[in-house]
């Protein structure tokens, strides 16, 4: 926040050449400067400096003064005078109009105490939790997994890849997995709705602990050449050795591996074996609607 409100004693400034100058200033690297939040329609430094914006704004430290752009107040060049080292949310829990602001938020007492311990920005913190949640379901998914027969997570595997867009209906991608010990191949599954090509499919329920090891892979690798296939596809609910996964990548066939942390994240993402419990939806303030 201190460096915002350096740049706003500039004079009227606007927010994205601000960005830009704060950017060229801690020298970020041009994968820093494109990092995207994970709506991919802001950058994650855009993002912090538009939230740092709003809370000097909210403290009296800067105004807004048309679209896009805004400058210090003689409040903001008081505390410019003697800067602090930084400015958080504590140092700014000091002004009247600010704390005004904290005590008229939604925010409970341990929410509020979380953000005063961290340099995330709200909707960040938002995500974080959400990260944490589904990481906690995705063991969830896989200890149900674990519990169940064993051709349970071959309708596992099923769902997930029709729910991916492979095999054309669960009826067809169902007919063509489960057939264990078929060359080394567990199964296999139209790449596309059409059946132009085609995913030889191998599923090992192993349990936390046993990784799969290069061993195996390469098994998969001769059965996929017995059957003159070109791709191949290893889920399992454990994980790979370093050499399994080395070998996988040295191999002439393209063979994708997807462990079980993988496999949990997936199946969160396309809706198997999990649902919506609720949405939270992030909104902001569109500043072409207050256009005088």
């Amino acid at each position: 926040m201190l460096p915002v409100l350096e740049e706003a004693a500039r004079g009227e400034v606007r927010i994205g050449e601000t960005v830009e100058r704060l950017a060229n200033r801690f020298a970020l690297t041009p994968d820093q400067r494109a990092e995207l939040l994970p709506s991919k329609r802001q950058t994650t430094f855009a993002n912090r400096v538009h939230w740092a914006k709003s809370y000097l704004g909210k403290a009296g430290l800067i105004r807004l003064t048309r679209r896009a752009h805004f400058e210090i107040t003689p409040l903001g060049s008081k505390v410019l005078a003697d800067p602090p080292p930084r400015i958080d949310i504590p140092y700014l829990k000091q002004f009247p109009d600010f704390l005004a602001f904290r005590e008229s938020s939604p925010l409970s007492d341990s929410a509020d105490d979380v953000a005063q311990h961290t340099d995330l920005t709200p909707d960040e913190q938002m995500r974080q939790a959400r990260d944490r949640i589904e990481a906690d379901l995705a063991q969830d998914i896989l200890s149900k997994i674990g519990s169940g027969p064993p051709e349970f997570f071959e309708k596992v595997v099923i769902k997930l890849l029709t729910a991916m867009g492979y095999g054309g209906s669960v009826t067809d991608a169902g007919r063509a997995l489960g057939r264990s010990g078929d060359g080394g191949v567990d199964g296999v599954i139209d790449e596309d709705a059409l059946g132009l090509d085609r995913i030889y499919v191998q599923a090992k329920r192993y349990r936390e602990g046993n990784p799969v090891g290069a061993g195996a892979v390469r098994d998969f690798f001769g059965a996929l050449d017995r059957f003159k296939a070109n791709k191949g596809l290893f889920v399992t609910t454990s994980t790979f050795t370093s050499s399994a996964v080395t070998t996988a990548s040295g191999l002439s066939k393209r063979i994708v591996l997807i462990d079980g942390s993988m496999l949990g994240k997936l199946m969160i993402r396309y809706d198997v074996g999990c649902r919506v419990e609720e949405q939270l939806f992030i909104k902001s303030l569109d500043e072409e609607f207050f256009e005088f």
